[in-house]
């Protein structure tokens, strides 16, 4: 196949996937065409008809295609360099459709969706439970979404039950809506001594990786999230934030907003100009570190617990599909 026609039907997958119904090849077309594709409608049907001989897209008849599990890993593994900065922009575009109202305590918020088998959950949520009550996850609050549950990309599959975490990225929506822009830098390992935060040992940006960090460290093996529950001196995941430096107090006020919501998220917030753990901050700005969101799950894999999917930045959910962390084992007898 050519790179040309290959970008073709890439772009086709990914308007399939990214609005999640079918399209007849007029509708498919006309996208295209806006998105800079010159390509006749013709064109279009002939690209669908490899597409289905490919099992990467599904005809439906007048419903037009829809797009496969199969077409969905294909361009998700498709053209790496391309996607490099696309983390980055995900970030951006989760944060600009999140609605939550810290005040009133209402709208939708970001989650990660793990997925994990239903009979593995009587001993994934005592330890997920552990992470929680260290408060080295994203405040109080999970999730548990059943087989055929959808989440942004993540469909939950029969067998299957997903993990909702609410993701730091959260935090970056909250000030957003309070007219403070937040600036992602990086994600990465922090270490803890006695439960405090000393330094950044690992660190991935976001604008040069495809990945979510927190993913590439915990499929590495890198983190110690045994140890900082059981002696509280570990390795785990968090990420560094950069805000207006004449915003600090502002700031402070809504990371306490949060946490009284129950999605407290800020470990440590600097000061205008002044390195926070060691890391340089802009002319202007300051750090802000947050707590990763997929950390009450990593301690899965590292105590020998696959999990299927640690789906980092899965979409957004209603606030009031959280519950405390204390309930899941109850919400889970529901499933």
């Amino acid at each position: 196949m050519s790179d040309k026609v290959e970008k073709k039907r890439l772009a086709i997958l990914k308007i399939l996937h990214e609005d999640n119904r079918p399209h007849g090849s007029q509708e498919l077309t006309a996208r295209l065409l806006a998105a800079g594709h010159e390509l006749s409608e013709r064109t279009v049907r002939f690209h669908l008809q490899a597409l289905d001989a490919d099992a990467l897209t599904e005809n439906l008849g007048k419903q037009g295609r829809r797009i496969t599990d199969l077409g969905a890993r294909e361009l998700s593994s498709a053209r790496a360099f391309e996607k490099v900065g696309y983390l980055a922009a995900k970030i951006d575009q989760l944060t600009y459709n999140m609605d939550f109202d810290l005040e009133r305590r209402a709208g939708t918020v970001v989650v990660n969706v793990s997925l994990l088998e239903r009979g593995q959950l009587p001993e994934a949520i005592p330890k997920m439970a552990r992470v929680f009550a260290a408060r080295l996850g994203v405040g109080r609050l999970a999730a548990l979404f059943g087989p055929g549950e959808r989440v942004g990309d993540v469909s939950v599959p029969e067998g299957k039950v997903g993990v909702g975490t609410v993701c730091s990225i959260t935090f970056n929506g909250v000030l957003l809506r309070h007219g403070i822009p937040v600036s992602s830098r990086f994600g990465g390992l922090l270490e803890l001594r006695a439960l405090k935060p000393t330094r950044f040992v690992e660190l991935i940006h976001y604008e040069g990786t495809t990945l979510d960090p927190l993913e590439v460290f915990i499929r590495s093996g890198m983190t110690d999230y045994k140890g900082a529950v059981e002696t509280g001196n570990g390795l785990v995941g968090a990420s560094f934030r950069e805000v207006p430096g004449n915003s600090r107090e502002r700031v402070l006020g809504l990371a306490r907003g949060m946490e009284e919501a129950g999605l407290g998220v800020a470990i440590d917030i600097g000061w205008p100009g002044r390195p926070l753990f060691d890391i340089p901050v802009s002319e202007g700005r300051l750090g802000v570190v947050v707590m990763g969101g997929l950390n009450p799950v990593a301690i899965l894999e590292e105590t020998g617990m696959r999990v299927r999917q640690t789906g980092a930045l899965a979409g957004l959910v209603d606030y009031r599909t959280l519950i405390p962390y204390e309930q899941m084992a109850e919400r889970a007898a529901q499933l």
